[in-house]
């Protein structure tokens, strides 16, 4: 997010706009916790993880009253335009304002890559390489003592984090809330893989599916293995950002101005195909991205 706000407050400031920052998200909105963001202000933080300007869950802003005093607070300090990184949850805010006249842009901020509109959203090339950084450890233990490790990663409602990290680890299951598990799958498969020889196993498994503890509860008496469990947590959140999402926070941050200065107001901007596109903002979480189906088959066929 640093890189985007980065991009966002040069961008506007090349065009001799002002920008200033709202710290903690819509929470500091209603609060007035405004800063001035300039060119020496935003430098050097474009490798730097997490967010200079902070961030916050706001219930307040769930309310139309809140929305409502939020376009106020930004009357009042003569702000004409808003923009908002952040997931679904934020661009629904966001509409709210740009539906109350506000001039607002979103730029698709999340490690879950749940958001329609983009092919990718800010973090989750991050996350998927820090997961991957741990998981590759977690193979030299687990082949060394021959263990089978079931590791969580984050992702409530969308298996993209656990899929594109479980590829690249070789997991031999990646378990996701878009599909049902079979436990009995699982346990043939490692049957299989222990009469041939193999005496480690990996799962990935993504959070919305169940915890961890309760999967290798489940598999226990039904492979050979005594489960060990490792939940990545909040590590999958933080670090310095990858080449990929620096860049494409750069873009993006960019490419808002640039649509705010166009007249446009209520969409948000994201890379589809390699190409920086526009779409309504709405489309972010009335669209729904679906796990590539290839990569699901990839996983079956690679694994044995």
């Amino acid at each position: 997010m640093n890189a985007s706000i980065r991009a966002v407050a040069r961008t506007a400031l090349y065009h001799d706009l002002e920008v200033v920052g709202i710290r903690r998200g819509y929470e500091g909105l209603l609060e007035g916790d405004f800063v001035p963001l300039t060119r020496s202000s935003v430098g050097g933080i474009i490798l730097h993880g997490g967010t200079i300007l902070r961030t916050a869950r706001c219930e307040a802003f769930m309310r139309p009253g809140g929305i409502n005093a939020a376009v106020s607070k930004l009357k009042e300090n003569d702000i004409d335009a808003l923009v908002v990184i952040g997931g679904d949850g934020s661009f629904r805010g966001a509409k709210e304002l740009a539906d109350r006249g506000v001039k607002v842009v979103g730029i698709p901020g999340t490690i879950d890559n749940d958001m329609a509109g983009t092919d990718c959203t800010i973090g989750f090339d991050t996350a998927c390489n820090t997961a991957l950084e741990c998981i590759s450890k977690l193979r030299d233990t687990a082949s060394s003592h021959d263990r089978m490790f079931i590791v969580e990663v984050m992702g409530r409602h969308a298996g993209f984090l656990a899929l594109e990290t479980g590829v690249a680890c070789g997991a031999e299951f990646i378990l996701v809330p878009e599909l049902p598990v079979d436990l009995k799958a699982i346990s043939d498969k490692i049957h299989y893989a222990k009469q041939r020889g193999k005496t480690h196993s990996l799962i990935v498994l993504s959070e919305g599916v169940m915890h961890a503890a309760e999967l290798a509860e489940k598999l226990k008496g039904r492979c050979d293995y005594d489960p060990r469990i490792v939940v990545l947590g909040h590590l999958q959140r933080g670090g310095a950002p990858s080449c990929f999402d620096t860049v494409l926070a750069s873009r993006l941050g960019s490419a808002a101005i640039d649509a705010l200065i166009g007249g446009r107001s209520g969409v948000m901007v994201g890379r589809v195909k390699g190409e920086v596109v526009e779409s309504p903002i709405e489309i972010a979480w009335t669209d729904k991205r679906t796990l590539d189906p290839d990569m699901l088959r990839l996983v079956d066929m690679l694994s044995i």
